[in-house]
């Protein structure tokens, strides 16, 4: 929560057992993550890039980095293993890029992880303290180890569809779900056998994360059955990670993510694997 946050930050306590990250990010046309964060961040916070925090290699926009290249990267924000981290991020809506951060480390084996409720927004708005000043975190050891029970890759999404596993519920906006509007100027729809749940379900109209009873009861509403193995998709693996957040809170840990999600399932699955009401209409 943003009292306890501010707390430990007022006493002084960011530091090697704790560290603040920001991991906003926003359409380059809209606005400029970094530079927001250079005029103003929680005190003693680092800026995670996720641009820089991936697999470039990838034809798809933020797909997880191989072991040592996301070791190196937070070990040089000056988390180790030892680390407990708080991640928050400053989107309108409170909390948007947050979990992925959050994901991330706990698909690298990193389990002291949290995400501030609220986000940076209400941070401010309840007047907790800011800063300009850029910190130099000392730099630490990570050590990081996938673990694949956590993230889905498309072979397994494909068998899927027929063997069912897995539940898998889809966090994108119900008209791109449903395949009647347009995603960033891709064809939309959905993985056969996925259920809808738009990630703001979650959130309060303040942009807190909603009591568990809410949220066991929107999962319920859905048919979602959180005793049983479950993977969270979206359109490009990062709002999916709000589903595992959302999950995780009810006390089901082991939520996966579709790292490629729609982006990559739309160029490689087969066209009859896509479900679009879109196409029934042209039809």
């Amino acid at each position: 929560s943003a009292p306890r946050l501010s707390e430990a930050v007022r006493a002084g306590r960011v530091g090697p057992g704790l560290r603040v990250l920001d991991a906003s990010w926003y359409p380059a046309k809209e606005r400029n993550a970094r530079q927001e964060f250079k005029e103003r961040h929680i005190p003693g916070a680092s800026f995670f890039d996720i641009e820089e925090c991936r697999d470039k290699s990838s034809p798809y926009d933020f797909m997880l980095p191989s072991e040592s290249h996301f070791a190196d990267y937070v070990g040089r924000l000056g988390v180790s293993n030892d680390t407990h981290v708080v991640v928050y991020d400053g989107d309108e809506v409170g909390t948007f890029y947050a979990p992925r951060c959050w994901w991330m480390f706990r698909a690298f084996g990193h389990k002291e992880v949290s995400v501030l409720n609220g986000g940076f927004k209400n941070w401010v708005k309840e007047g907790h303290p800011v800063t300009a000043e850029v910190s130099q975190p000392t730099p630490a050891v990570f050590k990081a180890r996938l673990d694949k029970a956590l993230v889905k890759t498309f072979e397994e999404m494909i068998q899927n569809v027929s063997s069912l596993k897995f539940q898998v519920v889809d966090s994108r906006p119900e008209g791109r779900f449903r395949g009647t509007e347009l995603d960033q100027g891709l064809e939309s729809g959905h993985i056969p056998g996925a259920v809808n749940i738009p990630f703001h379900s979650f959130l309060s109209e303040t942009g807190h994360e909603k009591s568990i009873e809410e949220i066991q009861e929107i999962f319920r509403e859905k048919k979602v059955d959180l005793s049983k193995p479950l993977t969270a998709t979206c359109r490009k693996g990062v709002t999916a990670c709000q589903i595992a957040l959302a999950a995780f809170l009810c006390g089901k840990r082991d939520v996966a993510v579709y790292d490629g999600s729609w982006s990559e399932w739309f160029h490689r699955a087969p066209p009859h694997y896509k479900v679009s009401e879109m196409k029934r209409n042209k039809a």
